[in-house]
């Protein structure tokens, strides 16, 4: 099939570079070989991971050279591959290819495309690379599900899964509150609740007036009763002694309670 090509590039593909490209580059080299062909030129490309889909340069590199009329043929080790750089990427290339009167063969799929092939060779081709994309669509599809089930498999085993509310952090998939941090955000909204100026107790507070601002209008409930509609926040909540009383104090001492309850948990800590 390979007979009349003069000039091949091999494009390779791994995700991580604990993967080793030269496998790939060697079967394809070998296949090439096979056919006649020796004036090879190579392109591996080492992505920073499985879903890391903005590494390209190498693969535009080649799209480029394509494009210049470079080769006669591509070599594809994996164009399953492909897929990662876009749902309809593997059809994009193939037409890519043939529209610059270059033959394609993917190797793990067994594909061979080439421009000396009759009109409705090319067109049958092109429909299989079609139905490739669109396999490739319904894989994508597919992988954001299952990771969309993870997700809410462990919100309802009662990890957190995403960015925690401020005052919050995240210990082995669980929320948990920062005494501290949760008191000093609740100081502040209640100063604001007390009707002084956002941009005052944003200077005094060291928090941003806009996020003053959206804590207070989203989720003051949080901090100034201790309320939320989320359990995992509540539990969460439950956890810290004295949180209780300081939601229900509207005394002047408050700075006095958070001081006592932040030198609780602190004492609590270093006896673990």
């Amino acid at each position: 099939m390979t007979e009349n090509a003069t000039r091949a590039a091999v494009y390779a593909r791994v995700s991580t570079s604990d993967q080793n490209v030269e496998r790939q580059l060697t079967e394809a080299r070998e296949h090439l070989e096979r056919e006649g062909v020796d004036d090879i030129v190579e392109y591996p490309e080492v992505v920073g991971g499985a879903t890391d889909t903005g590494s390209r340069e190498v693969y535009n590199e080649l799209l480029d050279e394509i494009e210049a009329g470079a080769f006669d043929l591509v070599v594809v080790h994996e164009i399953s591959r492909l897929s990662r750089l876009g749902a309809t990427e593997i059809h994009q290339f193939i037409q890519h290819c043939l529209e610059h009167d270059t033959g394609v063969e993917a190797l793990d799929v067994g594909l061979n495309i080439h421009v000396d092939d009759g009109d409705l060779q090319q067109t049958i081709y092109s429909m299989i690379a079609s139905v490739m994309g669109d396999l490739a669509k319904i894989e994508h599809k597919q992988k954001l599900q299952r990771i969309e089930s993870g997700v809410r498999a462990a919100q309802e085993a009662g990890k957190w899964t995403g960015r925690p509310p401020r005052g919050f952090r995240v210990e082995d998939n669980y929320l948990r509150v920062d005494t501290e941090e949760y008191l000093h955000t609740r100081e502040a909204l209640a100063r604001v609740a007390r009707d002084e100026s956002k941009r005052s107790v944003a200077d005094d507070s060291g928090i941003p007036e806009a996020t003053l601002r959206s804590l207070y209008n989203d989720r003051r409930e949080l901090y100034l009763r201790g309320e939320a509609d989320d359990e995992r926040v509540e539990e969460a909540l439950g956890e810290v002694e004295g949180l209780d009383d300081i939601h229900a104090d509207s005394s002047d001492d408050l700075d006095a309670r958070v001081r006592d309850i932040v030198r609780d948990e602190i004492s609590q800590g270093g006896e673990q």
